[in-house]
């Protein structure tokens, strides 16, 4: 889920995603953050300064990978491909991380200035990703309009911690990309 570089950090990311999600960011302690990964609370201090800078690594780390990745499938020479590389790519993201998408919908006010501005940079990169093959699909499209029309995608892949529970993941990753693909195929 969470790709640090220490095997023991990327451990205690995972482990915060799954408590704050549940319990929200006010409700976990580093005590309990310490237990979930067999750790003391004063030892979890030796890998992170306190609980706000693992919610901000937490939600730099993926917000970079989604841009890189982003970046990476939007390449590819026809725009058709590239958009469902992305809608693949994202709806994957989606379905097994959903602890991570409820952690940054509820908790991104609760990471500090500088890193929640370096948030908000690579979501604004990563969604010119996408913006950039639609526009690649449909020259004549509103810049704007497509811009909208993927924040309006991100919000039903990103349902998934909601909408998920019923079908098999496979259901789920088909149901999400077409009714996806539909509607980006709809910009005009």
């Amino acid at each position: 889920m969470v790709s640090a570089v220490n095997p023991r950090r990327a451990e205690i990311l995972g482990a915060a995603a799954e408590l704050f999600a549940r319990r929200g960011f006010h409700g976990v302690s580093i005590g309990d953050l310490g237990r979930a990964v067999g750790l003391t609370g004063p030892a979890l201090y030796r890998h992170f300064r306190g609980k706000d800078a693992v919610l901000a690594e937490m939600l730099l780390d993926i917000s970079a990978r989604l841009r890189d990745e982003g970046a990476r499938r939007a390449a590819g020479p026809d725009p058709g491909s590239a958009l469902d590389a992305l809608l693949r790519w994202h709806i994957a993201f989606a379905l097994d991380n959903p602890a991570l998408i409820t952690v940054h919908e509820r908790e991104l006010d609760n990471v500090p200035a500088p890193q929640r501005h370096e948030i908000r940079r690579l979501q604004r990169a990563y969604v010119e990703e996408w913006v950039g093959v639609l526009l690649r699909l449909r020259p004549g499209a509103s810049p704007e309009r497509v811009r909208a029309a993927v924040h309006a995608c991100f919000g039903l892949l990103n349902s998934t911690p909601y909408s998920a529970a019923g079908l098999s993941r496979d259901a789920m990753a088909e149901l999400l990309h077409g009714m996806a693909r539909a509607a980006l195929d709809a910009v005009t």
